[in-house]
């Protein structure tokens, strides 16, 4: 299951992004993951400042 961005609190700061061994967030108003792409590692909940990642 891939790792989602909460879109309500995300604040598009860009930390998530550098951490993804994979590439697969996409930088928005908000930022996205990619499910095909991602692998479930959890680099960017722990990079996450708001703690706006989840992998559920």
């Amino acid at each position: 299951m891939a790792h989602k961005i909460n879109p309500e609190t995300c604040v598009a700061c860009g930390a998530c992004q550098g951490e993804c061994p994979t590439g697969a967030i996409t930088e928005g108003d908000v930022y996205s993951i990619d499910p095909d792409i991602c692998i479930d590692c959890g680099a960017c909940a722990d990079a996450c400042p708001t703690g706006s990642i989840s992998g559920e």
